[in-house]
């Protein structure tokens, strides 16, 4: 029953439009280290969680703080949560930023709608169908909102790896996988967890602007252009002088630790609409964008993921990205005068 149920839960996943989905299954004790066969565990996610938190990575992300054995141990979350059905979707588009001067740059995964209502919506008619299959369980979906240490998990159901910028890295789609989960009180089938194929490769932690991976696998989010542009309010203090030039033109998130990653060569656009750009996100310009009132921004970005970073924080972003246009543009136009020719 169990191999069955398991086979016939992905061939729904597979229909709803998820490109990838595993099984990964709960050790039997919480407590449980992590072992070559097991690389996630409660045990393990806890000792790695409190010691980023004790090194105070998570910058002024309080949230992170509370009740870390519960983020750490999905039994926690549902009660009786035996597996995880993990589900990823791609969200590559083959298009490129269009970063002429002027233009700010937006993180491709905000190109398109807001990928919380896309996978969610599948994830709902995923789980609803899992409960007709399987009536007595009980289930709990979740698209990057749950106190879920997703990226373990999805590691350990054998839809990548973690790579040493701390994402998930596909062999099959490389940077560009969207995750969400199912926590379940059915026992299914596991998949191998996902090898790390890194090797020696440093490229993520060379590309990052603001130094931000610490060492490989750990990300200071005080540091993480996506937290600056993000997650951190509009009202906190100003940023430090070598952080505001090391944003550049980024206005929503960074890509450049994806987008250096060399699994990405074999990465396929894909078949999903929802994920295409649009001019505004593709080119958005910062002088038209700073212009914008409130009541304006609310109405461009309603179904769009930027909106997360509020009115405040978004135009706080314009203005250092702005003033690093500015500061660009006055290099170009006070560069070295070309050499004479000397015949």
């Amino acid at each position: 029953m169990s191999a069955s149920l398991t086979a016939a839960i992905k061939q729904v996943a597979h229909d709803f439009g998820f490109d990838s989905v595993g099984i990964s299954v709960l050790p039997a004790r919480p407590d449980t280290i992590a072992k070559p066969d097991h690389p996630a565990s409660p045990g393990d996610l806890l000792s790695r969680l409190e010691e980023w938190l004790r090194r105070g990575f998570h910058a002024t992300m309080a949230w992170m703080t509370r009740d870390p054995e519960r983020r750490a141990d999905p039994r926690r979350v549902l009660p009786g949560c035996r597996s995880i059905i993990s589900v990823g979707m791609n969200y590559y588009t083959d298009h490129r930023a269009d970063e002429r001067p002027g233009n700010g740059r937006i993180a491709r995964y905000a190109w398109g709608l807001d990928y919380h209502k896309i996978l969610g919506d599948r994830l709902t008619g995923l789980t609803e169908r899992i409960g007709t299959l399987a009536p007595d369980s009980r289930n709990r979906a979740y698209v990057d909102t749950g106190p879920v240490m997703e990226k373990a998990w999805a590691q350990q159901a054998g839809l990548g790896w973690i790579g040493k910028h701390s994402n998930l890295v596909s062999g099959e789609f490389g940077s560009w996988l969207l995750l969400g989960e199912i926590l379940t009180t059915l026992e299914l089938e596991p998949d191998d967890a996902g090898t790390d194929l890194c090797g020696s490769c440093t490229l993520c932690i060379q590309a990052c602007p603001t130094g931000a991976i610490t060492e490989p696998y750990v990300v200071d989010a005080g540091r993480c252009i996506s937290y600056l542009t993000i997650e951190l309010r509009g009202d906190e203090p100003a940023l430090p002088d070598d952080l505001r030039r090391g944003l550049g033109n980024r206005i929503f998130g960074c890509d450049d630790c994806l987008d250096i990653c060399p699994y990405n060569f074999q990465a396929r656009p894909t078949s999903e609409s929802g994920f295409q750009p649009s001019a505004l996100t593709r080119a958005p310009s910062l002088a038209t964008l700073a212009k914008m009132d409130e009541q304006t921004f609310a109405a461009a970005f309603t179904h769009s993921p930027v909106r997360r970073a509020k009115y405040p924080g978004f135009q706080r972003n314009l203005s250092w990205a702005l003033a690093n246009e500015a500061q660009s543009a006055a290099v170009r136009t006070t560069g070295p005068s070309p050499v004479a020719d000397p015949r």
